[in-house]
């Protein structure tokens, strides 16, 4: 059977088989007793890496950042967000709906930062006229762009001085913590909650971590089950993620090595156009200047190549993407667009 080379996301990796044999002799008992061993494991193991208090194993990262968000606001309050974070914009406005939480987005700069000046604006008086300003949810990495650790220490520096909390929708810091050749802990350190997914570059096929302090987690927990998140005989899923934390941290970085290869196989091609500067990790954004983005997905389609319609088209390196791949896509472009 032909190899499908998917660059729609990092989250469609497949389990590898040594991580598979993982899975199937995991110990399980009842997580929601807090009686799973290879939870608990899982969710020590997270903890340690991050240097923090406690972490929460849960279903996805949009439970993740939801659980964060509840935990840090009461009905009423209001996070400061990206305009485009995944954690306002991409996750059913699950914050507002199910928290009663008002979302302040802000407009990213183009590094992916949020200007502090801006947030320190959006911070709301202390009025009954206003929701209370209560936490700062930050994006790293967002778009594959790497926030610089001197902008996160003047971030921190913010919200403590103002009395805010400070979250992470981390889903990719480990390909973060890889580009600035850090321990993930390092950028942990200036947050008060973190978020990661298991199940993007790391290579799970379920799962995402919420770390933080003993208190925030438990209040975590307390949602999660509220929120219908507690799951029984869950060792099994994260014994994935121990697989991957001890395992796929390292190689992350032939992801990025990887996008680079994609970056300058498209450079030749005049109908496309990115920016070098942000191909940093294991996306490049390349748009189409001549076509249509739905007319070369259907083509690559028919060669067994998958990609998102967008224009810019995300293009995602992964675990299951070798150097090879990257060829065989960029030939498959440079075809497409000398038939046009």
């Amino acid at each position: 059977m032909k190899k499908i080379i998917d660059l729609r996301s990092d989250t469609v990796t497949k389990p590898t088989p040594a991580m598979r044999k993982a899975m199937a002799e995991a110990e399980v008992g009842d997580d929601v007793y807090s009686e799973d061993p290879t939870v608990n494991r899982l969710e020590a193991l997270a903890a340690e890496m991050l240097n923090t208090e406690a972490s929460l194993f849960v279903s996805s990262g949009t439970q993740g950042n939801l659980l964060a968000v509840m935990s840090h606001c009461e009905r009423g309050d209001e996070y400061i967000v990206g305009q485009m974070a995944h954690t306002y914009r991409w996750e059913g406005g699950g914050a507002a709906v199910l928290g009663s939480i008002q979302p302040q987005p802000l407009d990213f700069e183009p590094d992916g930062t949020l200007n502090l000046q801006k947030i320190e604006q959006a911070i709301k008086p202390d009025n009954y006229h206003f929701a209370r300003t209560r936490l700062v949810c930050q994006e790293n990495t967002h778009n594959g762009k790497v926030l610089p650790m001197d902008y996160l220490e003047q971030a921190a520096a913010l919200t403590k001085r103002f009395n805010l909390g400070h979250h992470l929708d981390g889903a990719r810091v480990f390909n973060a913590a890889v580009k600035l050749n850090i321990p993930a802990s390092d950028i942990a350190r200036c947050f008060d909650t973190i978020m990661f997914c298991l199940s993007k570059g790391l290579g799970a096929p379920v799962g995402s971590m919420l770390c933080g302090s003993r208190d925030l987690i438990a209040k975590a927990r307390r949602w999660r089950k509220v929120l219908g998140g507690g799951m029984r005989q869950a060792g099994i899923l994260a014994a994935a993620g121990i697989f991957a934390l001890n395992e796929h941290i390292a190689r992350l970085a032939d992801d990025h090595a990887n996008a680079q290869l994609l970056a300058q196989g498209l450079a030749d091609i005049e109908e496309i156009s990115y920016d070098q500067a942000f191909v940093q990790t294991n996306m490049v954004f390349a748009s189409v200047t001549k076509g249509s983005s739905e007319e070369l997905a259907t083509y690559l389609k028919q060669k067994g190549i998958l990609i998102l319609p967008r224009n810019p088209i995300r293009l995602v390196t992964h675990l299951d993407v070798t150097a090879e791949d990257i060829k065989i896509f960029v030939n498959e472009v440079k075809t497409f667009f000398s038939h046009k």
